[in-house]
Formats: structure tokens, sequence, C-alpha cells
């Protein structure tokens, strides 16, 4: 598993952060430190320096600073839950299946306290608590419903890591955007906001496909940037490129590149879907649809700045942003898990417009027409005020 250079990412959506960034980290840590999250010193200085509230801050720069003081609690969480129980400590499915559906219970039934609870556990049931001061009845289970998927998805990767091989594209996708956590995330964007959505509004396949793509993109692009970390600190290479490099049979270096183009095509689709929905979107709607924006170039913006991601082979980031995509085709990725999103475009006919002219990630079959240039979003990227 050799390290790799980084390459730039393209998000046009410009960068925002909430002003209260510092008081809602410090809040976030002191919180993390008062629940003994962790034995360790050492992986204490780890966490404090994950800059909880630059992430929350970057990616919901629209929120109240209630509700965003309880997302910055559950980053704060989820991080060293992972460090913890996860990918960094030889984790079974069998032994997440345990811990996973405890927490589960904790959250569907807050009170009363368990005797034995795990720090982890006492603190996700306070946060869920807390969102009892912030959320509707509706939106708690939206989020209840949004850690299921997160948690389970942890059990499914727990099970890729024990596998001797590794999964293929397609498992891979569908999992990783469930374990990366986003789907409590999202869940949490109308609560941080001040405003409540709609179920037949979420419910919509164009919604649920964008929902999906901000999963995907923030977990592909974690891939990209933290794999020299995960290589260094635990041999770790369940990743997207890895995976694919396994799958195509080639170099890494040729995989990420494949990779990145993959990743730019869900760009440019999830730019394309936003401007179409936004006409016919209420204000709710549209105050979500910027929300997912906002987190997935905030993400890139926390990224490019923490410490945690620092790479471990002293190598520095060029050039962290890119003004087009690798690969800004409108086809569908052949990906069954995630090629429904392209059947949620109108009026599109399938034209490779591809500055990486790779037909490894294309189908030639699905590309009859043409499609015209683009500039996209620059209407949907400006901040939502609820």
């Amino acid at each position: 598993m050799q390290p790799l250079e980084s390459l730039p990412f393209y998000c046009p959506i410009p960068p925002a952060v909430h002003p209260r960034v510092r008081e809602i980290d410090e809040a976030s840590v002191d919180w993390m430190l008062e629940r003994e999250l962790d034995t360790s010193s050492h992986q204490r200085q780890r966490l404090i320096r994950c800059d909880f509230g630059g992430l929350t801050a970057k990616t919901m720069p629209y929120g109240q600073t209630g509700p965003l003081g309880v997302v910055a609690k559950l980053h704060s969480v989820l991080f060293s839950l992972d460090d913890a129980v996860c990918d960094e400590s030889g984790a079974t499915a069998h032994g997440l299946a345990h811990v996973t559906s405890r927490i589960m219970r904790v959250l569907e039934a807050p009170t009363p306290h368990w005797p034995d609870d795990t720090p982890h556990t006492a603190a996700l049931r306070a946060i869920r608590l807390e969102l009892d001061e912030h959320a509707t009845p509706r939106q708690l289970r939206r989020w209840t419903e949004g850690m299921r998927t997160y948690l389970s998805g942890l059990v499914w990767e727990a099970a890729c890591r024990r596998d001797r091989a590794l999964p293929s594209v397609n498992d891979y996708a569908a999992m990783w955007m469930r374990a990366i956590g986003m789907a409590p995330s999202t869940a949490l964007m109308d609560i941080a906001g001040g405003y409540e959505l709609h179920d037949h509004d979420l419910d919509r396949p164009e919604v649920r496909a964008l929902t999906e793509m901000t999963w995907t993109l923030v977990a592909w692009d974690n891939d990209f940037y933290s794999r020299n970390k995960e290589i260094q600190r635990a041999g770790d290479n369940l990743n997207l490129i890895d995976v694919l490099a396994q799958e195509r049979d080639c170099e890494p270096a040729r995989a990420q590149e494949e990779a990145m183009a993959m990743r730019d095509r869900i760009m440019t689709l999830f730019l394309r879907l936003r401007e179409q929905l936004w006409s016919r979107a209420e204000v709710e709607l549209r105050c979500y649809l910027v929300a997912l924006g906002h987190f997935v170039r905030g993400h890139l913006d926390w990224a490019s700045e923490c410490a945690r991601y620092a790479d471990p082979y002293g190598e520095t980031v060029a050039r962290w942003w890119k003004s087009a995509p690798s690969d800004d085709s409108l086809a569908p990725l052949p990906i069954p898990s995630i090629a429904w999103w392209w059947e949620q475009l109108e009026g599109v006919s399938y034209q490779r417009r591809s500055q990486l002219r790779s037909d490894r990630h294309h189908d030639p079959d699905r590309e009859p027409g043409a499609v015209g240039a683009w500039a996209g979003g620059a209407g949907v990227a400006t901040g939502c005020t609820g």
C-alpha cells in the first residue's frame, strides 16, 4: 500500500463559516473531556486537534448557536467512537452489532439511564435528550433513523474489514455512504437551521438522490485526503482508491485518477439536479438544498486545515482546489447501488464530455445524444437564512 500525492477537488460552492466557530469548538472539547470518552492521553490530544467546531461551523454556517453546539458534541462522540471501537481497533461485526444495538435502544428510549452505560452510550444518550430542546418529534424520529442507518453501516464496514478481499466497488459505495455517518448529519440540517422539512419533500426521489449524493461525496472525499493517514496508522486499505485498484487490477495511482473522475461525475450531477429542483421547491426545501451544498464544501474546507489529516509522509498538497471537473459527463456511473440517481434528471441524453477520456467508468451504450455546457448552481450556492 503505497502513499499517493493528493489530487485537487472540484467543488464550485462558495465557502462559509459560522461566526461563533471558536466558541462552538471550545464548548465541544470541554464537554468531550468531561465525558471521559477516551482514557488515553494521546487519543484525547488527537481528538482535541480535530476542530469539531470548525467542522460544524463550516458545514452548517447557517445554524443557530444552540443546535450547533449539539452537532459539535455529536461530532466529538462519533470521531471518538470511530477510533475506539471501529476501524482502528480490529472491530468485528459481532462485537459492533452488540455495541450498536445497545446504542440504538438508548436513542429510541433515552430514559431511564442504564447502570452499565459505556461512556459513548452515555454521551449519545445526553445528546438525544438535549435534542429534545431544539427538535420536533418528527425531526427526532428522522435523526434516530439516521443514526440507525449509520450504525448498521458500521457493522457492514467491520464485516468488510474481516474479509480476505476488498469488497466490490458497488458494495463499497453502498456501505461507505452509510458508515461515514452522514445520515444523522443531514437529519440535523433543518434542526440547526430553525425550520422543519415536510416528509413529502424528503421522500421525493430527487431529494433522496441529492441526500445520498451528499453522503457519498463526503465519504469519497474523506478517502482521498485520509488514505495516507489510514495506511500509515493502521495499514488500512478499505477506501475507494484501493477497492477500485483491486477491481480494475491497476496501480493505486491510476485508480486514484479514475476514482476522482467518478467523484467529479457525482459532483456534476449534484449541481445539475439541485438546479433542476430549485424552481419548484418551497422555502424549507430550498434551505435544505443549500444546506447539502454547504456540507460538501464545508467538509472539504475543514479537512484542508485539520491537523488530524496532516499527511504522515510529509507530503504537502500543492493545490487543494481545481476549477473544472476531471469528468463532467451526465451519463450514469455503472455502479448499480447508485445508478438510480441519474434517472432523476429531466431532458438529458447522455453524451460524454470528459477531460479524462477513460472508458473504464463510462457506459457508451447509455450515451446516444449530446449535452450542452452548463455553468450551474450560482443561484443555489448562496446562504439560506431560513
